[in-house]
């Protein structure tokens, strides 16, 4: 069986580290600055950042209306942090002038947890991902507020300030995205979930 070939947006970000998490999963990485390096994916993962700098960048790039095309045509697509607000359909504490990629039927809330000194982890429960309780790192890390009926929340968290409980991980078909950066943990676990349940197979 072939490896899968999976895109890392590499605009700007932590992208090597997505490129070490996925080829431990088995996968060849091409790093995305191009709508020609779109061409050809089984899958992408947008990785954490920030938001606003992808954004603006991928206009500059021209790079932000082919990848929407792409996403809107199933293109499978993993966002970790930045990337679960990139992929969602509606921000809603963002820059006036700050455009999402879409695809997710989600509103998020960026920087919901507070501050970089906010920064947290917990271990989560993460519906589909075997192997007992996720170590997730949380850094100036957005929640999901709302969801639509065909989102599947995987993964909650309670909220240290106020005791509330919100979703930090979610999947809708083939988009998957997290709160919180599995790439910054040795845990291969949410990168190995994304390669066996979102891209075709």
């Amino acid at each position: 069986m072939s490896r899968p070939l999976v895109g890392v947006l590499a605009l700007q970000g932590d992208v090597a580290d997505h490129e070490r998490a996925l080829a431990a999963c088995g996968a060849t990485t091409r790093r995305v600055r191009r709508a020609a390096e779109l061409a050809g994916l089984d899958g992408l993962v947008l990785p954490g950042g920030e938001s606003t700098a992808i954004d603006t960048l991928a206009r500059v790039t021209g790079l932000r209306d082919p990848l929407r095309a792409a996403l809107a045509a199933g293109l499978p697509a993993y966002g970790s942090c930045a990337g679960m607000i990139l992929l969602a359909r509606e921000l809603l504490d963002g820059r006036p002038d700050q455009q999402t990629f879409g695809g997710l039927d989600v509103a998020v809330r960026r920087n919901a947890f507070g501050r970089q000194t906010d920064s947290f982890e917990a271990d989560l429960d993460v519906r589909g991902v075997p192997g007992g309780p996720v170590h997730a790192v949380f850094i100036r890390a957005p929640w999901v507020e709302r969801a639509g009926p065909d989102v599947e929340v995987l993964a909650s968290v309670t909220v240290p300030a106020d005791g509330s409980t919100r979703a930090v991980a979610v999947r809708q078909g083939a988009l998957l995205a997290t709160s919180f950066h599995p790439e910054a943990t040795d845990d291969r676990r949410l990168h190995a979930y994304f390669l066996a349940h979102c891209l075709p197979g």
